[in-house]
């Protein structure tokens, strides 16, 4: 699954410049410069328009039509890529081009649980190609909730690979690069979209356990905390 992740880069120039987007002043900086972005959170994503590809902010966690209130109810933030063909509401949304987006990151996490109860969950953040951009597999839709429309997005999922199985069992759809980004804005269907990235491009590193937190953000939640410092009377024994 995916219920977290990460967008760090600050600027929009460089997500247009590897994305192709036609106006890097549409990703707002609010979406940016992200080192815990969770669920019901805007986000970053370009979608197809005519012969461009443009960046949108949308909510994180899809709003079916049928909703009557924003953050009550069935509202994924994921989906299950061997199921999104046939089941509501993503079907309806899959079979349509227009309704397919690229989700914008450069890492996600998963949660290791502890041997000892009492402790947190431990983090892990995971990177393809040594830290380098990428997109996930996106459906988006809207709703009208009231007198105003909600635009939302949910991520894909698929089979862990080998390098993330040992925490969970599923992992994100991560495209596998440009070309798969722009079949998957075209409304391919190939199987092979949906394969776990290659183990061989994923990296797994430790994360902060802050991170464990929903709004909290910073540097330091993609790396580890330093060792704890020894307890001073135990030093002088």
């Amino acid at each position: 699954m995916c219920g977290r992740y990460t967008l760090t880069t600050p600027g929009g120039q460089a997500l247009a410049e590897r994305f192709v987007l036609a106006d890097a002043d549409a990703l707002e900086p609010e979406t940016l410069h992200r080192f815990n972005v969770c669920p019901t959170e805007p986000i970053a994503v370009a979608i197809a328009e005519g012969d461009d590809r443009v960046a949108r902010t949308m909510r994180w966690g899809l709003v079916p039509p049928w909703a009557q209130a924003v953050g009550k109810g069935f509202q994924p933030i994921n989906a299950r890529s061997e199921t999104v063909a046939t089941k509501a509401p993503f079907a309806e949304l899959f079979a349509r081009p227009e309704r397919r987006c690229l989700v914008l990151a450069d890492g996600w996490y998963e949660w290791l649980r502890s041997e000892n109860p009492k402790q947190p969950r431990i983090p892990f953040r995971y990177t393809v190609d040594d830290g380098d951009l990428f997109a996930f597999a996106g459906l988006f839709g809207y709703a009208k909730i009231g007198e105003e429309w909600v635009t939302s997005a949910t991520i894909l999922t698929t089979a862990a690979n080998e390098v993330c199985a040992p925490v969970h069992d599923r992992m994100p759809v991560v495209l596998g690069g440009i070309d798969e980004e722009a079949a998957w804005l075209a409304g391919a269907d190939d199987p092979a979209l949906f394969a776990p990235l290659a183990a061989a491009r994923t990296t797994a590193k430790p994360a902060n356990p802050a991170v464990n937190r929903a709004g909290v953000e910073g540097p330091e939640l993609i790396e580890p905390p330093p060792p704890a410092e020894p307890d001073a009377q135990q030093t002088l024994l």
